[in-house]
């Protein structure tokens, strides 16, 4: 639980008055980085567990996972970002090292080390941790099918953390394929997050997505829900971008974030610097609309707790 202060918005043409597509573009930004300044969030203790899933690759879903706990992380939540795919690329962003020789999520598994064993404070945030991952969890699919209870595992590990450290939000970013390791994430989360690329064949694979989260709720964890769609990689420029983000919103209007994440060439930048883009360039495009849909996705339960 938490509360959401927001003072009143300045519009561009306040701040500014001039009319060029470029300078409204530039006010625009400026108003929208003064406006976070004012948001205040307050967090009570309850813990929220997303998992960031999409099945199709190239869609910005490890980039996403990082950089909204980042933005959270930057507004005082303390967040655990828990890497479950084997490339390992949000161990990166977050500037954690993961080489082989590392304590990583793989041993949580599949040895059961427990998780406060293996987390590492990003050096971006004191607010940032990271349950690392690392080569060996390549290979932990074919283990976990001969584990106990082995679609549970990282619930179990999950729900002793949660209950020894105080964090407001754990976000697991999965693997691009329905395995035991996102098995594992969708049995330990309550709440699916799904980024969505504003192009072709944005909602290729989405329908079986549902159907894998309607089977695990069914099966493993009725208290699974999709709870947020993030359009990324969003391109004003074209109608296509346009087109994608109305058809999304048509079909999910309640999840939906109004928050739309721009193409940036500092997002793409940030992780080869071992930083998310709050760190790399906190006044791009991408890092305040990443710390916006930080806001919003906050709100929800703000919300919820009001209706």
């Amino acid at each position: 639980m938490f509360h959401v202060k927001q003072s009143e918005q300045t519009t561009p043409n306040e701040a500014f008055g001039v009319d060029t597509p470029l300078a409204r573009e530039i006010a625009d930004l400026s108003a929208r980085r003064r406006n976070l300044e004012d948001v205040e969030l307050h967090f009570t203790g309850t813990t929220r567990v997303l998992t960031v899933s999409n099945q199709k690759g190239g869609v910005g879903k490890t980039t996403t996972a990082v950089n909204v706990a980042s933005a959270l992380a930057s507004f005082g939540a303390k967040v655990l970002v828990i890497d479950l795919d084997p490339q390992g690329n949000a161990s990166t962003a977050l500037g954690v090292p993961h080489n082989a020789e590392t304590a990583s999520i793989y041993d949580v598994l599949i040895d059961d080390v427990p998780l406060a064993e293996v987390v590492q404070q990003s050096p971006e945030s004191g607010n940032l941790l990271c349950a690392p991952s690392t080569i060996h969890l390549a290979g932990a699919e074919i283990e976990l099918v001969s584990q106990v209870a082995r679609e549970h595992r990282l619930r179990r590990a999950l729900d002793q953390y949660i209950e020894d450290n105080a964090v407001d939000f754990v976000i697991i970013d999965c693997p691009p394929s329905l395995g035991l390791l996102t098995i594992n994430a969708f049995t330990a989360a309550s709440e699916v997050f799904i980024p969505i690329q504003c192009e072709y064949y944005a909602l290729e694979g989405l329908s079986q997505l549902l159907g894998s989260i309607q089977m695990i709720q069914k099966h493993l964890n009725p208290e699974l829900h999709l709870s947020t769609i993030l359009l990324t990689m969003y391109d004003a420029r074209t109608r296509l971008a346009q087109q994608v983000a109305d058809e999304v919103r048509t079909h999910f209007p309640a999840q939906v974030l109004n928050t739309v994440i721009p193409r940036s060439v500092r997002v793409s930048e940030a992780p080869s610097f071992g930083q998310t883009v709050i760190a790399y360039d906190g006044t791009s495009a991408g890092a305040i609309a990443y710390r916006e849909a930080a806001v919003e996705i906050a709100s929800q339960k703000a919300r919820s707790k009001e209706n």
